[in-house]
């Protein structure tokens, strides 16, 4: 039984969902089909493969075995399927990035396309997740590599490559304060604020910089999506706490203006481009790093 068959296909969504209902509507497929290629590998193996419970399914000891080696079956795939890319040369190839939702507009779109133009046989699986899944992404060669801020330590990181962005106050084009090199938190009390709120990674770098300058009771608006902050800046309701990488894509447009905040107790977020260690990476997965670095030093500059 080839672990790239439909009916592994099947096993792992089950076993992902815990019910066959779920899978069936991600797959598209009917359930009772997906539920006879189960019943069918059960018969044949001559073990359970998941419990029947009034929840939904549950793996056995058995299917927690053969969930693992499907995911290590399909790495080791991939991995040869990159070997054969290398012996043609980059006439085929894929690369698989996990990237946090800041850079999901812009620079590494365009950097996607252009790769896509230049080599029109090259596939790409892209996810777009917060820094932590990243890490864990990386870290098991789920993915090739990923962009992911304030990496944290972890033997199954390796930092190819970071920049550091700046903190500071994004307001609208043409704001009195827009001229301004560099700007202090107390430079913006007389406006209306536009907090970030948690889980964004600029919200704990914000939360010091309001507590010690005891802003609280500024008039403000409050909001977790840094997209809905920038298009409010851009509305003209405030100016608001953000990175450099926040703003980016409205920097280049000049929808937007950005000051950065200068004292000791503004620290920048990192930016930075991570792998597994001892990962073999495709020629195809090299050359888009090697792009993607350039591409993180142009921010930086």
């Amino acid at each position: 039984m080839s672990p790239f068959s439909r009916f592994s296909q099947y096993f792992v969504e089950v076993a992902r969902t815990g019910s066959l209902r779920k899978a069936a509507e991600t797959l598209h497929v009917s359930a009772s089909a997906i539920n006879r290629q189960i019943l069918l590998a059960e018969q044949t193996m001559e073990t359970p493969l998941f419990e029947r419970l009034p929840t939904g399914l549950k793996l056995t000891s058995a299917g927690e075995m053969l969930f693992d080696d499907i995911k290590r079956w399909r790495k080791e795939f991939i991995r040869t399927r990159e070997r054969f890319d290398e012996m043609q040369g980059l006439r085929r190839g894929h690369v698989s990035i996990s990237i946090i939702a800041a850079l999901s507009e812009g620079m590494v779109a365009q950097l996607i396309a252009d790769v896509g133009k230049e080599f029109p046989y090259l596939t790409f699986n892209i996810r777009i997740e917060e820094s932590r899944n990243i890490s864990e992404h990386v870290s098991s060669s789920e993915v090739d590599f990923g962009l992911l801020l304030d990496p944290v330590e972890h033997t199954g990181l390796e930092v190819r490559a970071f920049a550091e962005l700046p903190i500071g106050i994004a307001m609208p084009v043409g704001h009195p304060l827009a001229h301004r090199k560099m700007l202090s938190f107390s430079d913006i009390t007389e406006y209306r604020q536009i907090i970030p709120a948690e889980p964004l990674m600029i919200n704990a770098r914000a939360k010091l910089l309001y507590n010690r300058y005891q802003l609280h009771e500024t008039p403000s608006i409050v909001c977790n999506d840094v997209r809905m902050m920038r298009e409010l800046i851009r509305k003209g309701a405030g100016v608001g706490v953000l990175s450099l990488l926040d703003v980016f894509p409205d920097l280049q447009e000049k929808r937007l203006a950005f000051v950065p905040l200068q004292g000791h107790s503004v620290k920048p977020l990192t930016l930075a481009l991570c792998v597994a260690p001892r990962r073999q990476l495709s020629r195809a997965a090299q050359i888009v790093i090697q792009k993607m670095i350039v591409m993180m030093e142009s921010i930086a500059l």
